[in-house]
């Protein structure tokens, strides 16, 4: 069950791709089994539509949630934070009304390495102090990791949070570093490096990600918080250079100053995810890239030209 608002915070054809692809698969899965099963349902709408949400709970009685709806991004974050507030606190919020409401038997929660702000340690843990964000954004969900704790304990709720760790790969975001350099580099295009190239960042694959979510799902637990990363950073400089490699092509990189609400470095310490879930981060940075340049040329072509105008 798929409940999309499709907003515009990117372009909305890349969106409705990704649905579409979500719709043959599961035509793919019934035309092999011989069975016309409701595999998928998607709803197009807000979770902040009471009356939307209402009607789908009823419908569909889910027995667990994975709540991946927010507002994405640092830097947009400091240009409207009420926005980041809306979608992330009052929506969390709301899906987590909603679960209580239909006894949902597990919720698991996305979250985000940005809670770690300017942590000083060299592997960020789920136990250190986190309550000093550098961005609404981080704030936002920060905040829904609180709110989190108090439903679980005001209502027995089984809630996990999962810090994602600047997740990457095919069909990511096209606001994101991977997405952009890849794409500029391809089509020959300026990149923009912010910095001295010094800042790491600890790059997951979504294969990685999905993984770690759906164990999270398969494991209910009354209140967690876990990190989903590598478990090893990689610099500006040194993914630039990977992505130059595997595309092919020399980056024209404009250098431009550090940009507020940015983080020097994060890196993740996944033990305890590895001990509470049995999560193994299998891609390393290069192969990742590899897959997703491969992905990149044969979705937009070799030199990017079936990208969107």
């Amino acid at each position: 069950i798929v409940v999309d608002e499709m907003n515009d915070y990117y372009d909305v054809r890349i969106k409705e791709a990704n649905l579409e692809i979500l719709r043959q698969k599961a035509k793919e899965m019934n035309e092999k089994d011989g069975a016309m099963k409701r595999r998928l349902e998607i709803y197009i709408g807000d979770i902040n539509d009471h009356d939307l949400m209402k009607s789908v709970f009823e419908r569909e009685n889910p027995d667990y949630v994975c709540h991946l709806a927010a507002r994405a991004g640092v830097r947009p974050s400091i240009q409207d934070p009420l926005l980041y507030v809306r979608a992330n606190v009052q929506g969390s919020t709301n899906m987590l009304n909603y679960s209580r409401d239909y006894n949902v038997k597990n919720i698991v929660v996305a979250s985000s390495s940005s809670v770690y702000g300017e942590s000083g340690s060299t592997f960020f843990s789920e136990a250190e102090d986190v309550n000093e964000p550098v961005s609404p954004y981080a704030a936002t969900k920060r905040s829904v990791e609180l709110i989190s704790y108090t439903y679980h304990h005001l209502y027995n709720m089984n809630i996990t949070n999962l810090r994602f760790f600047t997740v990457y790969g095919p069909r990511g975001r096209p606001d994101m570093a991977p997405f952009i350099f890849i794409s500029r580099v391809t089509r020959g295009e300026e990149i923009e490096q912010y910095g001295d190239g010094s800042t790491s960042r600890d790059y997951t694959y979504i294969d990685d990600i999905v993984d770690g979510v759906i164990r999270a799902i398969d494991r209910p637990y009354p209140y967690q918080i876990f990190n989903l990363g590598k478990g090893s950073g990689t610099n500006l400089g040194e993914f630039i250079e990977l992505i130059e490699k595997h595309v092919g092509k020399k980056a024209n990189i404009k250098v431009m100053p550090a940009q507020p609400g940015d983080v020097p470095f994060t890196n993740a310490d996944v033990s305890k995810a590895r001990r509470l879930l049995g999560y193994e981060p299998h891609i390393p940075m290069e192969e990742g890239i590899i897959k997703t340049v491969a992905w990149f040329k044969e979705t937009y072509g070799e030199d990017g030209e079936k990208m969107f105008g």
